[in-house]
């Protein structure tokens, strides 16, 4: 194991983490028995207490047991945007003994076709504004995988926690009235809980699988990582441990929870260490400053365009925002001129760390006294991380670029029901097993990590991880798109953003146009996956086995660009 970075190490902060033998729901069986009126959820300004959290969450656990048929292991999918509703459903699938499939509100039905097939699933939660998504998936038997289909969805209202004025202005989708939903399966969120049914033993141990974040790849179709609550429990106590959470401690979670990062920074983490979390549905930079002021915000975790957004509210001189003492994140590159400006307006570093849904989050996090911009920052706790040559998989000499891997008890067992993908990421070296990143990049003289590229093709999108392939396959069913390619491209504001290289087939080359391709698409799949460029081309280069050189594309595409930006006079067009 590498100690370059030991010398650098946080004040204080051990270099073992000793993991508790338990499950997650555990957690918040000692908090509210520790805190029992203290606020832990506040949403628009309605308080929700530790006690009134871990009340609901067994109620909403004997439901999904005793109504929903929900057995220990089961998969339940957890499809919602940040809410009081999505923090107690996911305790409440823990407490069912159950496995939490969370997944992407912006998915659309298509997309979450696969994951009811693929996991097997027969029960979601879900949101009244998605449910026009989820129904066509209800009781149509025709799931081609272990279940046949979803059997029950419970229908969470987000107004039902709207119980005072809110300081800040609340989202249409969130202050909506409930609606009534008259369907076989079907039951409110609030009738659900109304029946006051108490669940059974809580059985699951520290090596039962806990959650199944998806995640793509070269295929097109996403994957289950299968985490237990060992895993799990790794990094949202390694969080707490390495920043010093604290229970008077008050975070800002507005990044997303279905994804690792806000799930176990903005609630997992909370939960353990008994803090108070500020929840917003949407990001709104005028919300999130008014929260800091009001409920004097301790830590926030953000992506790099959220960043930039709240920086650059010309309004934000009138909040106080004294209380803030971390500013956090990952997913992207913070760029040096954001982290500067927030250097300068509150005095806080940007400190970045690298993780992802194969780890639960951080694998490596900077040292909040010495953080280095750009960087992904040092191993933590236990985590053994090398750069090696991809081919011949020897490890390289601090400086020398090569992938990135890593052996730690946060990476998932494997991913679900795909052996053959499970074995060809991971690699042993000296005897451990290696999740192999598919990020390239080079340790430092300190021992610090940075990202130079990417083996595996993906596109970061203001964080979100874009597959083509899986954008590929999805753009297959237009019918006058006869071969797509998709790239990434350089966006000021996204980071990278997703362009498609459409062949039409030759009844609709001329015809149609790229608008409507682009329309289409963000119909059929998240907003974020969807192409935002469409270009149309006579034919796309292969290889002599006929694959698409999607690398050689990218590439050319990003050398027009430059010598555009060059022409004039370094302005994007």
């Amino acid at each position: 194991m590498n100690e370059h970075h030991y010398p650098h190490w946080p004040p204080q902060v051990p270099k073992h983490l000793s993991l508790p033998h338990t499950n997650i729901f555990y957690n918040a069986e000692v908090s509210a028995a520790r805190f029992p009126d203290k606020p832990f959820i506040v949403y628009y300004d309605t308080p929700i207490t530790f006690a009134e959290f871990k009340d609901e969450a067994e109620r909403l656990a004997g439901f999904l047991q005793q109504q929903c048929g929900v057995k220990a292991g089961d998969r339940v999918l957890l499809y919602m945007q940040n809410s009081p509703q999505w923090i107690i459903s996911y305790y409440a699938i823990l407490r069912a003994n159950a496995v939490v499939v969370p997944v992407n509100p912006m998915n659309m039905s298509a997309e979450l076709a696969h994951y009811v097939e693929d996991s097997g699933a027969t029960t979601i939660l879900a949101p009244q504004c998605l449910f026009d998504n989820v129904e066509p998936l209800i009781g149509n038997g025709q799931a081609q995988g272990p279940g046949q289909g979803l059997e029950h969805a419970i229908v969470a209202t987000y107004s039902d926690y709207l119980r005072r004025p809110s300081p800040v202005a609340v989202p249409e989708f969130v202050a909506a009235p409930r609606k009534t939903f008259e369907r076989a399966g079907v039951t409110s969120w609030q009738d659900a809980l109304d029946r006051r049914i108490a669940p059974g033993p809580l059985t699951a141990g520290p090596d039962d699988l806990c959650v199944m974040p998806y995640t793509s790849g070269t295929t097109g179709r996403p994957k289950g990582c299968m985490h237990t609550h060992r895993s799990v429990m790794s990094t949202l106590i390694g969080g707490c441990v390495w920043f010093g959470s604290a229970a008077d401690g008050v975070h800002l979670s507005v990044l997303p929870f279905f994804h690792v990062t806000g799930m176990q920074g903005g609630m997992n983490s909370a939960v353990y260490s008994g803090a108070t979390i500020v929840v917003m549905s949407r990001w709104d930079r005028d919300a999130a400053a008014i929260c800091m002021q009001k409920y004097r915000v301790s830590a926030w975790q953000s992506i790099s365009t959220m960043m930039v957004d709240f920086l650059s509210n010309p309004r934000l001189g009138e909040y106080d925002l004294s209380s803030l003492s971390g500013a956090r994140g990952g997913g992207a590159a913070m760029p040096d001129a954001i982290a500067k400006k927030l250097k300068t307006l509150t005095g806080l570093d940007y400190v970045e760390g690298y993780g992802m849904s194969e780890t639960i989050a951080a694998t490596h996090i900077n040292p909040p006294q010495r953080p280095k911009p750009q960087c992904l920052g040092i191993p933590v706790f236990d985590v053994d991380a090398r750069v090696i040559d991809p081919v011949s998989l020897q490890e390289l000499p601090r400086g020398e670029t090569g992938e990135i891997v890593v052996n730690g008890p946060q990476v998932m067992r494997g991913y679900w029901r795909n052996q053959k993908a499970t074995d060809e990421s991971f690699v042993e070296l000296d005897g451990k097993r290696f999740l192999r990143t598919g990020d390239l990049g080079h340790i430092d003289e300190d021992g610090y990590f940075f990202m130079t590229d990417r083996l595996k093709r993906m596109i970061n999108a203001s964080g979100y991880k874009v597959w083509p392939a899986e954008v590929e396959a999805l753009m297959y069913r237009h019918p006058a798109i006869h071969e797509v390619c998709v790239i990434g491209v350089k966006d000021e504001k996204r980071g990278e953003t997703v362009k498609a290289l459409v062949v039409p087939t030759p009844a609709q080359a001329g015809k149609i146009g790229a608008q409507e391709i682009i329309d289409w698409a963000h119909e059929q799949m998240a907003a974020y996956k969807a192409p935002r460029i469409v270009e149309f081309v006579t034919s796309l280069p292969k290889s002599g086995s006929g694959k698409i050189l999607w690398r050689k594309l990218q590439e050319e595409d990003a050398a027009r660009t430059e010598a555009a930006q060059a022409n004039n006079g370094g302005v994007a067009r």
